[in-house]
């Protein structure tokens, strides 16, 4: 509404509660004898009352209104969207979005058609995320079985926090299946956190990435959360489910090292590259594909830990394998120790050193490669893991009740 329609509309509703009705007043009245003192209606009274009620009854509105502006302007939830792009959303009570920001370059490229994230202010929640994961979908990270996106819902109401982590989750698993795309999708709910939001500004990640990060670095106190935070989601996610042995190289570092293995072995350009981190699997490695322009195709395992390649394969443009040596499998660059593998296992199943009890702990030799066997118990369960002993990643692990 424009504001010269407000003023006419203010002034219909004054002249309603407050009518001029001078000549009424004057009929009524009966004349006397003496001096006879000319009353004249003056135009002035009609705009003085007009004026002075439309300025109280727009001081009543405008009060309302910036009540009402306030409540619906107002944050309710944060919710953020994780791949290795960080987007955050800051939403209204309605299930509106106030802001779209890019936490990282990654991020900006992604919202790039959306103005930046501009163009979702205003956007309902559900359509805007769908937006943001179509976009990843394009882009290619969401195409890989192993991907991963996580979407965290920090709110001061935890019931809201829940509906909303609900209705995100269909949302996104309605896209991902549309669109073919083999991602899993993580979901979290966060209360409000001074110290992690801390850590979230400080790295540029979002307070969802900054939990998940905590999370690692719970299995594992001698990693760095500034490392930890330039790691993806799901690389983030195997490492935690491989008890957070050691620090990866990362999947720019994997990258580097297949590309000087391709150099070696090709005079041809690099035409497509990608890199899918298995820190689950064992040995944890990076698989990085590389196509040169000539149509031939290679593929590296790179070691998480260490950075060896593994095992290299080679293809040529009309599909028939190419022999390639691949490299000696290097000997194991050191023993982690009893301690350490100790350490590990105890900080995967979430047990205190004080809290076990019938701890066995041995370094056996399967198939040339060393692991140590760790039991133990802790109230009424049984543990036992297998961890490499050169890498310490967990390479098997169980946990039943304890008959």
């Amino acid at each position: 509404m424009t504001n010269e329609k407000m003023e006419q509309r203010l002034a219909s509703a004054v002249e309603k509660t407050a009518p001029n009705d001078v000549n009424g007043v004057l009929s009524r009245c009966d004349e006397r004898k003496g001096t006879v003192i000319p009353m004249t209606t003056k135009k002035t009274t009609k705009k003085r009352w007009t004026t002075l009620a439309a300025a109280c009854l727009a001081l009543v509105l405008l009060g309302g209104g910036g009540i009402f502006y306030q409540q619906a302007h107002a944050v309710a939830s944060v919710v953020s969207l994780d791949v290795n792009p960080s987007i955050e959303l800051k939403v209204s009570k309605s299930e509106k979005v106030l802001v779209c920001t890019p936490l990282n370059e990654d991020a900006k490229a992604i919202l790039a058609d959306m103005g930046d994230g501009a163009d979702l202010k205003g956007a309902k929640l559900d359509v805007a995320v769908n937006a943001i994961v179509g976009s990843l979908v394009r882009n290619g990270y969401l195409d890989s079985i192993s991907s991963a996106i996580m979407i965290s819902v920090e709110d001061k109401d935890t019931a809201r926090a829940e509906k909303l982590q609900r209705e995100l989750t269909s949302a996104v698993d309605g896209v991902l299946q549309t669109s073919e795309a083999k991602a899993a999708v993580l979901t979290q709910t966060l209360t409000q956190d001074a110290a992690r939001e801390q850590q979230a500004r400080e790295n540029g990640i979002s307070t969802g990435k900054a939990a998940l990060v905590n999370r690692v670095l719970a299995l594992n106190p001698a990693l760095k959360f500034d490392a930890l935070a330039k790691l993806s989601v799901e690389e983030l996610k195997d490492l935690a489910e491989a008890g957070a042995p050691a620090m990866p190289i990362g999947t720019d570092k994997a990258m580097d090292i297949a590309a000087a293995a391709f150099g070696k072995a090709s005079t041809a350009k690099m035409a497509y590259s990608e890199v899918d981190p298995e820190l689950d699997e064992s040995p944890a490695h990076y698989e990085v594909e590389i196509r040169s322009q000539t149509g031939e195709e290679f593929e590296y395992k790179v070691d998480a830990y260490t950075g060896a390649i593994l095992e290299s394969k080679r293809e040529a443009a009309d599909g028939t394998e190419v022999p390639v040596v691949q490299p000696s499998k290097p000997a194991a660059s050191g023993d982690i120790g009893y301690a350490k593998a100790k350490s590990v296992a105890l900080n995967h199943a979430g047990v205190s050193e004080n809290k076990a009890y019938d701890m066995d702990i041995e370094l056996d030799d399967e198939d040339g490669r060393l692991v140590y066997e760790v039991e133990f118990k802790s109230g009424n369960m049984e543990y036992s893991y297998e961890i490499n002993a050169a890498t310490g990643a967990i390479l098997k692990h169980e946990a039943e009740l304890d008959d």
